[in-house]
C-alpha cells in the first residue's frame, strides 16, 4: 500500500464536485443557484425537483447557500450525478432523516451500462442498516455524529458515471443534502470497477445457510462485508462460518473462517461494541440511556469487515455465505431462523451479472 494513498504524487488530475448547487460539477460554477421560481437550466436537464425561491436565503441572494440540498419525490428516482470520464469519484457524503435509510435505494452505473453495479439501501451502504444512526470509524465507510455518511471507496470509470437515489416513500423526503467528489483524469487498464449488492432473508431458512453474495463471474476480489442480524431466539447466536467459494469450488470453499465473530476481527462472543479501521460490531439494543442484554430475543446487531489489506482474489467466480448457528440443548449447534440483511462490496472487471431484482418496500421494511 503506497503511504496515504499517493498524496504526495502530482498528477494532471482535476477536482470537481458535485452538489445541489451545483449538480454538475462544473468548473467555476459552485454555489451559483438563484433565487428563482423557475429552475436552473443544469438542474432541469437533470431531472431534480425544483421549490422555488429559497426563503432563508432571500436577504443574501446568489452565491449565498440558496439550494444546499434538495426534496426527493414521493415513489421516485432522483439523479444526483451524470458525467462523462476518464475519472474516479474519490468521495460520497450524504445526509438524510434515519426514518427512511431502507426506503431511499442507492443506485450507481457505469460507463453506460443498463444495470447498476451498485444497488443498496441507502443506511445498509453506509454500514447503518437498522434505519438508526451508528457511529462508523472503518476506513472506507465513515458515519459522524448526527448522521454524516462518508464512503471514501475509490470508484474509478472509464465513460460515464450515472448515480441515482430512489425514494420509495409514499412521501416526499425534504432534506437530502449530498457532496460527490470525482477526480477527473486517467484510469490505468488494470482498475476494476467498484460493486455493492444488498441482500435480506427473514427468517433464514431452517438448516440453509445464508447468502451474502452470488452469480458473481469475472476477475476481481472481493473488498467487504456489512451485516445486520435479529435475534429470533435467546443466547449466543454467532458460531456459523464465513465462507468463500472462489472460481468453481464445489461443497466446500477455499475461504472458509472459524466463526462469526472471528470474522469480524472479534473473539468470544464479542462482549463489547467497537468500531475500527477494518472491523466494527455494534450490538444495537445495548446503546442508547435503556441498554438490555447482549444476545437476547429480539437484539439487532451490525457489524463490519472489509477486505482492504487482505482482499478475496478471484478469477472467474465467486460466492460468500454465512452459517447461522446457535446453541440448543446438551450443548448441541441450533440451526437459526434469524433475520439477516447485508451488503456485498467488491470490485470486478466489466461486464458484471445483472443483481436479482431488488425486494419491495414492505420485504426491507425494518419493524
Amino acid at each position: 500500500m503506497e503511504g496515504l494513498f499517493g498524496i504526495t504524487r502530482l498528477t494532471s488530475g482535476k477536482t470537481r464536485l458535485f452538489t445541489a448547487e451545483n449538480v454538475y460539477g462544473e468548473k467555476g460554477k459552485g454555489g451559483m443557484a438563484e433565487l428563482s421560481a423557475v429552475p436552473q437550466d443544469a438542474v432541469a436537464r437533470i431531472g431534480q425537483m425544483w421549490e422555488g425561491p429559497n426563503p432563508v436565503a432571500r436577504d443574501l441572494t446568489r452565491g449565498w447557500k440558496v439550494r444546499p440540498c434538495i426534496t426527493l419525490p414521493e415513489k421516485s428516482v432522483t439523479t444526483i450525478l451524470d458525467t462523462d470520464g476518464p475519472g474516479r469519484l474519490t468521495h460520497i457524503w450524504i445526509t438524510f432523516e434515519p426514518a427512511h435509510y431502507r426506503d431511499v435505494i442507492l443506485r450507481i452505473y457505469w460507463d453506460g451500462e443498463q444495470t447498476p453495479s451498485v444497488e443498496a439501501p441507502m443506511g445498509d451502504f453506509f454500514c447503518c442498516g437498522w434505519s438508526r444512526r451508528l457511529k462508523i470509524s472503518a476506513l472506507p465507510i465513515n458515519v459522524n455524529p448526527s448522521g454524516g455518511n462518508n464512503c471514501y471507496f475509490p470508484m474509478p470509470f472509464r465513460s460515464h458515471a450515472k448515480v441515482t437515489v430512489e425514494n420509495r416513500s409514499p412521501e416526499k423526503l425534504p432534506g437530502f443534502f449530498y457532496a460527490l467528489s470525482m477526480d477527473e483524469g486517467p484510469v490505468a487498464d488494470d482498475e476494476a470497477y467498484f460493486h455493492a449488492r444488498f441482500n435480506r432473508v427473514n427468517p433464514v431458512p431452517y438448516g440453509e445457510d445464508y447468502v451474502i453474495l452470488d452469480g458473481v463471474s469475472g476477475r476481481g476480489h472481493y473488498a467487504g462485508t456489512q451485516l445486520c442480524w435479529q435475534q429470533n431466539s435467546s443466547g449466543w447466536w454467532g458460531e456459523g462460518e464465513v465462507k468463500a467459494f472462489i472460481d468453481g469450488d464445489g461443497e466446500f470453499p477455499s475461504y472458509c473462517g472459524t466463526g462469526t465473530e472471528d470474522y469480524f476481527g472479534g473473539a468470544w462472543c464479542f462482549g463489547d461494541n467497537y468500531s475500527a479501521p477494518f472491523l466494527g460490531y455494534q450490538d444495537l439494543m445495548t446503546l442508547g440511556g435503556t441498554p438490555r442484554p447482549t444476545n437476547t430475543l429480539g437484539n439487532r446487531h451490525s457489524m463490519y469487515r472489509f477486505h482492504i489489506l487482505d482482499p478475496i482474489r478471484f478469477q472467474s467466480a465467486l460466492k460468500v455465505t454465512i452459517q447461522c448457528i446457535g446453541w440448543r440443548s446438551e450443548t448441541r449447534y441450533l440451526p437459526l431462523q434469524d433475520d439477516i440483511a447485508s451488503v456485498a462490496y467488491w470490485y470486478q472487471a466489466e461486464p458484471h451479472q445483472p443483481f436479482p431484482s431488488l425486494a419491495g418496500r414492505d420485504a426491507l421494511e425494518v419493524i
